[in-house]
């Protein structure tokens, strides 16, 4: 075999890890790969004397005439494997060279072994576990960081997990009752190098601007409190193993960080819980791993949970599940921000606010230019001579939708020595503004408060018996009363359900849209997809029926895409790899909710080679995005070179896009499609 016939035939090899130089495989997935080249490798092994026993994985270097022979003896055992052994043979100069690892305290490690073993293996299904854990902890963002044992730790620990029988957990702990010592549930607090994922959201909707109070109960060693008090924060907490001795405070808000999921006893959790809302004065924050039947086999049950080798309990919840466990221990509703993350809040106008700014809409000011002073008007003198005043007086009437009262505009009281009052300022505003702005920004207003109050009968969100004093006027300024508001809330969302209305909401939607794609089943419209960006664009109906979809999940960040299923009350969520700085993204995680079930379904795509591609990105976006010229181009090429006059039913992954391709010499060069001889 020369080097050519290698190189060939290392490209056909179809079960394997792919990376940029070479390939990995285990040899359990020999049959997977040209007998040619097994044979070889084989051949090799023997004259070097390396029984096959004594390796694992085979590595196939792509562009020299290289292989090596990796001894992982833990392959099947390990989560992350080190490596023991390693002989590279350079077939080009006819050398080799054994590197052992045996005795080092900080050998190579292996991720993603799914990739290398066949789908039909009994370890297949697991190890797609093991690198889903890792991937929704973040830990896969930098591949160069990874690939040794101490920097794979130091990662894991910076994320705020630890590993637990080769399984990754993010931990912490709450007291240890006198009736089950069996549990160590000290041994379940974990040193952190950043900020939880709840403080994370309450920095991300403002909550840590420094105005409120925060406990951590549980907290742990700390490492949230160390950071909230390097930033000058009112920040406390306490631990029952080490900080036992602190006091429990009443604070604004109260975290309860993945602890109830520690607890074994279910009526303690409750407790714990209970404990914890009694300390909040404003928000709880409460927050639980999730896990599916997949994780929990692989465990030793223990009453509604498992026990790990360290002897630690673990109970993970559903998404559904938590928010029902929360709300039936509390007794008030959770919102759910991220996936096993939700707010209960105990100050019922900080919720009404939290909740009117998540569908809030803010007009721009389109008109720009002030009027030429007239010496014979002396409306116009005035009105130049304060135009700064009167501007930013303006762009709070857009921001309202309405006449501002003297608190809700911070010089009121420069306008009322200028002109008298705000009324009067609106009417002298409104003779060189122009009236259709305010009107457009009272009719958005008007819908925002209609979609808040409709989403709260969504979830059967017990009514306020206070409004804050924005809200008040509001009400007052745009439905004279709180029950015609809620008459025209209650009316939109019955319409939700009404299939044939949701259809033809859609199609009329793909037409407004700046970008959008409906989906045809058996000829007829079965569902509009389109990028989140535009959400505040849609109809208002469909706004509703969105927002009634995100209260069961909670925010967007890992989310570009949004698909409403017209008749089944569905919405489904697509996370991509590389959406914005590629023009072929790959399907990273597929999330579907259904309305009728109250319910959330997650779907991972582990290997990375097996994700769909999204083809049609071009449909999905507009000239605001970065990328869309060349995109465009880009795509009518692809189109060509494909025959394909509907990318959107089609199915392909990396591997298949690149086999085609090869067999027309061609290959993607970022947004270009260049011939392999250029």
């Amino acid at each position: 075999m020369n080097s050519e016939q290698f190189k060939e035939l290392v490209k056909k090899v179809k079960v394997a890890k792919k990376l940029p130089d070479a390939i990995y495989f285990h040899k359990d997935a020999f049959e997977h790969a040209p007998q040619e080249i097994v044979k070889f490798i084989k051949i090799v092994a023997q004259a070097l004397k390396i029984a096959e026993a004594d390796y694992d994985l085979v590595k196939l270097f792509k562009n020299d005439f290289r292989l090596s022979l990796l001894s992982y003896p833990d392959f099947y055992t390990e989560s992350y494997p080190p490596l023991k052994q390693s002989v590279t043979v350079d077939l080009a100069k006819l050398t080799h060279k054994v590197t052992s690892y045996e005795n080092t305290d900080n050998p190579p490690i292996l991720h993603r072994k799914e990739t290398m073993i066949p789908s039909d293996n009994n370890h297949y299904t697991l190890f797609c576990d093991i690198t889903a854990e890792g991937e929704q902890a973040g830990l896969y963002e930098n591949s160069r960081m990874i690939g040794f044992k101490s920097s794979w730790e130091r990662l894991i620990a910076k994320k705020g997990y630890e590993l637990v029988d080769g399984r990754l957990f993010r931990l912490s702990a709450v007291t240890k009752t006198d009736e089950d010592k069996s549990i160590d549930r000290h041994l379940t607090a974990i040193v952190r190098h950043e900020l939880s994922a709840p403080l994370k959201t309450l920095a991300k909707h403002g909550f840590l601007a420094g105005q409120l109070s925060i406990f951590d109960y549980g907290c742990g060693r700390g490492d949230d409190l160390r950071e909230l008090e390097a930033h000058g924060l009112d920040a406390l907490g306490w631990d029952p193993n080490y900080r036992p001795d602190a006091d429990k405070v009443n604070s604004d808000i109260v975290n309860i960080g993945f602890v109830i999921n520690v607890i074994e006893d279910r009526d303690e959790r409750i407790e714990a819980l209970i404990g914890a809302w009694e300390l909040t004065d404003k928000l709880l924050v409460v927050s639980a791993m999730l896990g599916n039947e997949s994780l929990i086999s692989q465990f030793q049950p223990y009453k509604d949970g498992i026990i790990t080798s360290r002897n630690t309990f673990q109970k993970y919840y559903t998404q559904a599940e938590l928010k029902a466990f929360i709300e039936m221990s509390v007794d008030e509703n959770a919102i759910a921000v991220s996936p096993g993350i939700y707010y209960i809040f105990k100050d019922k106008k900080l919720e009404q606010q939290f909740l009117q700014n998540r569908h809030k809409r803010t007009y721009k000011w389109q008109h720009l230019t002030a009027p030429e002073p007239l010496n014979e008007d002396q409306a116009r003198i005035l009105f130049t001579q304060h135009h700064s005043l009167f501007e930013s007086f303006w762009l709070t009437c857009l921001t309202l939708g309405r006449c501002p009262a003297n608190d809700e505009f911070d010089k009121s009281d420069k306008l009322k020595e200028v002109i008298g009052s705000n009324k009067k300022a609106l009417q002298l505003a409104l003779k060189w503004f122009d009236k259709e702005e305010l009107k457009t920004a009272e009719t958005m207003r008007k819908e925002d408060l209609l979609l808040y109050f409709a989403l709260a009968m969504f979830e059967k969100r017990k009514p306020y018996t206070q409004q804050p004093e924005d809200l008040k006027r509001d009400i007052k300024a745009f439905f004279d009363t709180y029950k015609i508001a809620q008459t025209q809330a209650t009316e939109l969302l019955f319409q939700i359900s009404d299939s044939e209305l949701i259809q033809e909401l859609c199609i009329e939607a793909n037409k407004l849209l700046p970008a959008s794609k409906i989906d045809f089943e058996n000829d007829e419209p079965h569902a509009l997809t389109f990028h989140k960006d535009f959400i505040d664009l849609l109809p208002l109906v469909l706004r509703i029926y969105v927002g009634a979809a995100l209260q069961m999940y909670g925010e967007l960040d890992d989310i570009q895409l949004i698909k409403i299923h017209m008749h089944s009350g569905k919405v489904t969520l697509l996370g991509y790899e590389g959406f914005y700085d590629s023009p072929l993204p790959q399907l990273k995680e597929r999330v579907k909710i259904k309305m009728a079930e109250q319910d959330v379904d997650f779907f991972d795509y582990i290997i990375e080679e097996k994700r769909p591609l999204l083809l049609n990105k071009i449909d999905y976006i507009d000239d605001t995005f970065d990328d869309y010229r060349k995109l465009k181009t880009f795509t009518n090429r692809l189109k060509k070179e494909l025959k394909l006059s509907d990318f959107n039913s089609t199915n392909i992954n990396k591997s298949h896009l690149k086999s085609i391709l090869e067999q027309k010499d061609l290959i993607i060069n970022r947004y270009k499609l260049c011939s392999v001889c250029d």
